[in-house]
Order: C-alpha cells, then structure tokens, then sequence
C-alpha cells in the first residue's frame, strides 16, 4: 500500500489528452490527466466511465446537451453514451474506468493513445 499523491504526480507531465495511471483496483484504472482544448467525439461500448475534476471547469458534450463540471464534482457516463470532452482553460482530473478501456473507444485520432504510461 503506498500514498499517492495527486497534486505531487500532476506536476509530473505537462501535455494534454494523456491520461497517466495511478493505481489499479478490482480490475479498474485510476488515471489523472490534464486537459485543454477540445477531445474527440467518442464512446465507450461496454465500459463507464468516471470524471471527477481536480482543479477547473470541465463541460463534456452530449448529442442532447452539455454538462459542466467544477472541481470536486464529478460524472458518470454509463457505456455507450457518445460524448466530447471541452476545456476552455487546463483542467486537471481523474477517471476511474475498467483496465481495458481504450482512450478515445474505437476512433483513432492522433490523440489516441495506445499505451498509457504509469506515473
């Protein structure tokens, strides 16, 4: 068991759309990223996923709507939903979703990471 800290581990990286992982728990990835700027339209098929924002203002578009996250809220997308993070202004958060979920679903995009790093 080890204390991780996450301010500690933000100030490790400095890109955008680069998920690194923290921990791993029941089959699960924790991850910290920072974002800015716009993501890609995407889904998960068969995984949730978990938002929570550390530090800014995170809106993620649905095809019905947005929502707006502050830090210390978070949101679960159940599977399936398609969506599209937006952060006028770096965002720092953390996503809880199963191992094998990749980055950007099954669209390929110069974002897409194929190998998340540990930090």
């Amino acid at each position: 068991m080890n204390v991780i800290n996450l301010q500690e581990k933000l100030t490790k990286f400095s890109d955008h759309w680069h998920p690194r992982i923290v921990g791993e728990l029941n089959g699960q990835a924790v991850k910290i990223a920072k974002v800015q700027g716009e993501f890609i339209w995407h889904s998960h098929k068969d995984e949730d996923e978990l938002f929570y924002i550390i530090k800014g203002t995170l809106k993620i578009e649905f095809r019905d709507g947005i929502k707006t996250l502050e830090a210390g809220e978070m949101l679960i997308i159940p599977r399936g939903i398609e969506h599209r993070p937006i952060a006028e202004e770096e965002v720092h958060l953390m996503l809880f979703e199963p191992i094998e979920t990749k980055h950007t679903g099954e669209v390929k995009s110069t974002l897409t990471k194929d190998k998340l790093d540990w930090v």
